[in-house]
């Protein structure tokens, strides 16, 4: 019985676990090494009676140390971002079961234990003030099922709650509906951001980093879209 024996560099590239990290470790140090090679190679072969000039040498060798800095600062960059995606990831964790604010334009109506009617908050994000804000909800046939004239807004996140009635006062049935926010200042229109309301279920993780899971209507949002926790 024949026994072999593989270093562990070999089994690493055989199983493809070749780090990327020690990979660019390996190269930043050939190419340092190369560069002291050609430095010493140069100093040997120089003509004695025109020796480098020590302002010549002195450049050569801070390209050297620019080199290490930057596989340093590469690193410490590395180790940054690592701990900010960390602290992402329990900051979003701790979201979970809490209800936010995120872009969307859809309130999502139900009934509480005697039946009456309740409606998931809304909200908007204003670029700038706003003297006229109004809000309309409009049903899946696009139908007016009512409207609310907010007046003057400062710039900013604002949140509401519509009590599922219609115009008439009776309440409408149960379902989603959509709103659509108009706001201007002087005559003029002024950029504004609807907000769907969705409760955190879940949290999980992508190349773009923490991701909250918001249920089927809005479903999976960036933790970066969260514009109000409620």
């Amino acid at each position: 019985m024949t026994t072999t024996t593989f270093d562990p560099q070999s089994v690493a590239r055989l199983n493809g676990v070749g780090s990327s990290a020690a990979a660019e470790k390996k190269a930043s140090s050939d190419l340092r090494d190369n560069f002291m090679t050609l430095l010493v190679t140069q100093l040997k072969n120089q003509d004695p009676l025109k020796p480098m000039e020590n302002a010549e040498l002195t450049s050569q060798l801070a390209q050297i140390n620019t080199v290490s800095g930057i596989e340093e600062l590469n690193t410490t960059l590395k180790g940054i971002n690592g701990q900010i995606e960390a602290g992402q990831t329990l900051q979003a964790a701790a979201l979970i079961g809490k209800g936010v604010l995120v872009p969307g334009d859809r309130v999502l109506v139900g009934a509480d234990a005697e039946g009456n009617p309740v409606a998931t908050p809304f909200g908007l994000d204003l670029d700038k003030a706003a003297d006229s804000v109004v809000v309309t909800i409009t049903d899946n046939a696009g139908q007016v099922v009512r409207q609310f004239d907010l007046g003057a807004l400062k710039a900013g996140v604002d949140s509401f709650v519509w009590d599922g009635t219609g115009a008439d006062g009776t309440a409408v049935p149960a379902g989603s509906y959509k709103f659509n926010i108009e706001a201007s200042s002087e005559g003029k229109a002024v950029e504004v951001t609807g907000l769907s309301y969705g409760l955190v279920g879940g949290v999980s993780i992508s190349d773009s980093g923490p991701m909250l899971d918001l249920g089927p209507t809005l479903g999976r949002v960036d933790l970066q879209a969260v514009r109000q926790i409620l």
